[in-house]
């Protein structure tokens, strides 16, 4: 057995021989390629950088001395190593920044500037503004088409908002139990957080996917419509006919609140079951607490997705509408301003809307 494992030995050490040669011969002149282009670095490249260098902190607009930068000489900043961090981190995010720049705040303000003005399109002159003030806001309001639609959406985001962040915290503590599959459920409730694009969820709204048809086609919502007042009724059957819909919402939520949850020390449980609290108990004194800062982050995340959702008939849809052939019933109440007052005031309510649910948590937090 002995000489069988060495003639074994001896017939690998034969076959790798002329391999590790070969390696030994590759390190060599790795070696000496390295300290071939360390010399050149040295010799050639470096006096260039250096110099360069030397140039740019030595000028007639920017002066180093010592860790003090002088500008246009008068204007002296101590370089701290704090600040060199920061300039190095915002060089890293710079490429970001300037896109949003370009591409972000400068058409929010211009559309702010547009709202403001009668703003049309031409081929022959581009965009022609005339400035009216606030008469595209005030024929908002006035009219009798939008009006509805604004408070059909504030009625919307009261009553889905906190049904999505219950739904979503019940699923996130269900799946948090040690239960089989676990990963497979996370996979089902985040999928329709993937095929839920624009075309995929409009194509859904158009062919009525989206819907509960017990609901739809029960005697619920004819109830609700004829005993409830319409600011209150509307909110109440989009919400009844578009269930599975804002349910689709709460894969990001449940995600958020999962990743609190997995962060609460089991030892807490444990002694709390030990001191005789029961489940329902520790739901509401340990478990609900602990993911109580993440609630505003998920009310923010459910408030923008739904209220970025370009549903048939609704105020983005009116927006556009009004931007491209201008609205049917007024002559002047159409064009770029017009829709850029529609989207002002659209964006004042979801920020409305968002203030007011994170100011009750933050409320009640303070209560606790």
């Amino acid at each position: 057995m002995k000489k069988l494992i060495r003639s074994i030995k001896g017939f690998f050490a034969k076959i790798f021989e002329p391999i590790k040669k070969g390696l030994g011969f590759l390190k060599k002149y790795i070696i000496k390629g390295y300290d071939a282009l360390s010399e050149f670095y040295r010799a050639k490249v470096w006096p260039v950088l250096s110099k360069i260098g030397h140039f740019l902190t030595h000028n007639a607009i920017i002066r180093k001395t010592g860790q003090t930068l002088i500008l246009f000489s008068f204007l002296k900043i101590n370089v701290t190593r704090k600040k060199r961090e920061g300039f190095y981190g915002y060089i890293f995010i710079m490429l970001w920044l300037i896109g949003f720049l370009i591409f972000t705040l400068y058409p929010m303000f211009y559309s702010l500037y547009l709202s403001f003005h009668e703003a049309y399109y031409s081929l022959q002159q581009g965009v022609t503004t005339t400035f009216i003030g606030f008469r595209n806001y005030l024929n908002i309001f006035r009219s009798q088409t939008l009006l509805p639609l604004f408070g059909t959406y504030v009625g919307k985001m009261v009553i889905s908002v906190p049904l999505v962040v219950v739904f979503s915290i019940l699923i996130a503590v269900l799946i948090n139990n040690p239960i089989k599959m676990k990963g497979f459920w996370r996979t089902i409730f985040f999928l329709p957080v993937v095929i839920s694009t624009g075309p995929v969820i409009a194509e859904l709204a158009n062919q009525d996917a989206t819907s509960l048809p017990s609901i739809q086609n029960s005697s619920l919502l004819m109830y609700v419509s004829q005993n409830i007042g319409s600011w209150l009724a509307d909110p109440i059957e989009v919400l009844l006919t578009s269930m599975l819909l804002i349910l689709w919402y709460a894969g990001i939520p449940i995600l958020i609140f999962l990743a609190g949850l997995q962060k609460i020390d089991n030892s807490i449980y444990e002694a709390a079951s030990i001191d005789g609290a029961s489940p329902w108990d520790r739901f509401w004194k340990i478990t609900l607490p602990s993911i109580s800062p993440l609630i505003s982050v998920a009310v923010i995340y459910i408030v923008v997705s739904m209220s970025l959702f370009v549903e048939a008939g609704g105020i983005l849809d009116m927006a556009r509408t009004h931007m491209l052939v201008g609205a049917p019933d007024s002559n002047f109440w159409h064009g770029y301003g017009y829709a850029a007052a529609i989207a002002w005031i659209y964006f004042l309510l979801m920020v409305i809307i968002m203030g007011i649910y994170v100011g009750l948590i933050n409320i009640k937090k303070k209560e606790r």
